[in-house]
């Protein structure tokens, strides 16, 4: 293998940015735990919907579909301001799991009350996490990642919403 190759092939990945090396590592290390949570998030969302029961199976099921779609459309472009700032995002699922903050549920059986709680508080930490990881952005004048957390955090709270109302009794 030629020299050039062997270069090319251990290249620095790293995307120049104006940002400096303290932003690339605090934001895309950020970044990163916020795309194993959307990961893990959207994979439990997605159980729920394949395993939800009951009188209300349709709606539930509908909804959670809905919210495993939105939830699914964050990842990219999360990876993809990872790479922009010049660090490496997430590889494999066992790296997913050493970030992730979002707390599998491998139950045989869940309740779909249980279900919409579960997923409810997932939502509501995930909205929390995002503030904190904005608060970064700030402090680094990240200003397109804290752009994109703003409507991410919006559509997690109507998620949020949504689950409350739908698991509201009476």
């Amino acid at each position: 293998m030629s020299k050039n190759v062997k270069a090319r092939q251990s290249a620095n990945l790293a995307t120049p940015t104006d940002l400096g090396a303290n932003a690339t590592k605090d934001l895309t290390g950020g970044l990163n735990i916020l795309l194993a949570d959307v990961f893990a998030l959207y994979l439990k969302t997605k159980n729920f919907h394949w395993h939800v029961s009951g009188p209300h199976f349709r709606d539930y099921h509908l909804l959670l579909d809905d919210q495993a779609t939105q939830i699914d459309a964050m990842a990219d472009p999360i990876a993809e301001r990872v790479r922009k700032l010049g660090g490496n995002t997430v590889r494999s699922i066992g790296h997913i799991k050493k970030l992730q903050r979002v707390l599998d549920n491998d139950a045989d059986y869940v309740t779909p009350d249980d279900m919409l709680a579960e997923l409810r508080d997932d939502n509501k930490q995930l909205a929390r996490n995002m503030r904190n990881l904005h608060e970064l952005c700030d402090e680094h004048n990240d200003v397109a990642t804290a752009s994109l957390l703003e409507n991410w955090i919006d559509e997690t709270e109507q998620r949020v919403w949504f689950l409350f109302e739908t698991g509201r009794k009476g």
